[in-house]
C-alpha cells in the first residue's frame, strides 16, 4: 500500500483508510509566516506523503507568488495525491464587485486548486450570500470549505423568528462587539453542508488555541450535530492535536503546521488511554 513506509500500511478494516479519505484527514499549513521552498515540500511529500491529505496556502500567501511557481507546487502535491486549498483569501476579492468571486473561482480552477476556503468571519456577508458562494464553488467543479469561528459579530446574530430562516440582514453601522454563539455556528454550518459544502473548518481561536483551555463542550456539540466526517479542527499546537486524537480517535480531521506531521501520525497510530505517555516533544521539525 504505502510506497514510503513499508512498515505502516492501512487496511480496509482499520479506523483510518487509505487516501483519499473522508476521516482521519491531515491538512498541512503551507507558506504563511515563513517560506516553504519546493525542495522542503518535496521532502515532506516523499517522506510523509502517505499521511498528508491536503496542503493549505494560509493567509493569502498564494496571491504573492508567480502563477508558474504555484502550478509547480500544486502539481507536486497532486503527484502525491495531496489536495490543495486556497486558504482564507476570498474575502479580499469581494470589494472588487459581484463578479469578482466568480472570476476568482475560475482562476483557482485554472491554476489547479482543489478547494476554496471561505472565512465566514472575514467575509461579513449575509447568510444567503455565503450559501450562494458555496454553490458557485461547487458549480465550478471545486470543493467548498467554509471556516467558522465560535464568536460572531453581534450585528450578525439574528433575533426572533428570523433566526430560523437566515433572513436577517445586519444593520449598518456594524457592531465592534463579538459574542459567542455555538448554536448559530452549527445552524449556519448545517446550511452550508446542505448547499454542497464538502467540509466545515473550525477556527482554533477561543476554542482550542491553548491546549490547557480547550472548549470540550463546544467541540462535542459541533461534532455531535455536524458529524466527525464533516468537520475539521485547526490544531494550533502539538498538545491540541494530542487532545483531539485522545478524545476522538484517529478519525478526527485536523489542520496542523508542517512541523507537527510526524508527531500527529504517531498519535493517530497508537492507542491513547487515560494514563498514556505523551509521544510529543522530540520531533517538532522533520529535518
Amino acid at each position: 500500500m504505502s510506497q514510503y513506509y513499508r512498515w505502516r500500511k492501512f487496511k480496509e478494516d482499520e479506523d483510518r483508510p487509505e487516501k483519499p479519505r473522508r476521516v482521519g484527514v491531515t491538512e498541512m499549513r503551507g507558506p504563511n509566516h515563513s517560506l516553504l521552498t519546493q525542495n522542503v515540500l518535496q521532502d515532506i511529500f516523499e517522506s510523509m506523503g502517505q499521511f498528508v491529505d491536503g496542503l493549505k496556502f494560509s493567509g493569502g500567501s498564494h496571491s504573492l507568488m508567480p502563477k508558474s511557481f504555484l502550478k509547480q507546487v500544486i502539481d507536486m502535491a497532486h503527484e502525491h495525491n495531496v489536495y490543495v486549498s486556497t486558504g482564507d483569501w476570498a474575502e479580499h476579492l469581494i470589494r472588487k464587485g459581484p463578479s469578482a468571486f466568480k472570476d476568482y473561482v475560475e482562476e483557482c480552477k485554472q491554476i489547479g486548486f482543489d478547494t476554496i476556503e471561505l472565512n465566514v468571519t472575514s467575509l461579513e456577508v449575509p447568510e444567503e450570500t455565503l450559501l450562494r458562494y458555496v454553490r458557485l464553488i461547487k458549480s465550478g467543479g471545486l470543493k467548498a470549505k467554509p471556516q467558522f469561528a465560535i464568536k460572531f459579530n453581534k450585528s450578525d446574530i439574528p433575533t426572533g423568528r428570523d433566526r430560523a430562516f437566515g433572513a436577517y440582514i445586519p444593520p449598518s453601522p456594524r457592531s465592534t462587539e463579538f459574542v459567542e454563539d455555538v448554536h448559530l455556528l452549527i445552524r449556519r454550518a448545517e446550511r452550508c453542508l446542505e448547499a454542497g459544502a464538502d467540509m466545515i473548518m473550525i477556527d482554533a481561536d477561543d476554542l482550542c488555541k491553548q491546549a490547557d483551555s480547550v472548549r470540550a463542550d463546544i467541540i462535542a456539540k459541533v461534532i455531535g450535530r455536524l458529524g466527525l466526517e464533516n468537520t475539521m479542527f485547526e490544531a494550533s499546537n502539538a498538545k491540541a492535536s494530542e487532545w483531539f486524537v485522545k478524545q476522538y480517535g484517529p478519525k478526527v480531521n485536523l489542520f496542523v503546521d508542517h512541523s507537527q506531521l510526524m508527531d500527529l501520525e504517531c498519535l493517530r497510530g497508537r492507542n491513547l488511554g487515560k494514563n498514556h505517555t505523551s509521544v510529543l516533544g522530540s520531533s517538532y521539525f522533520l529535518f
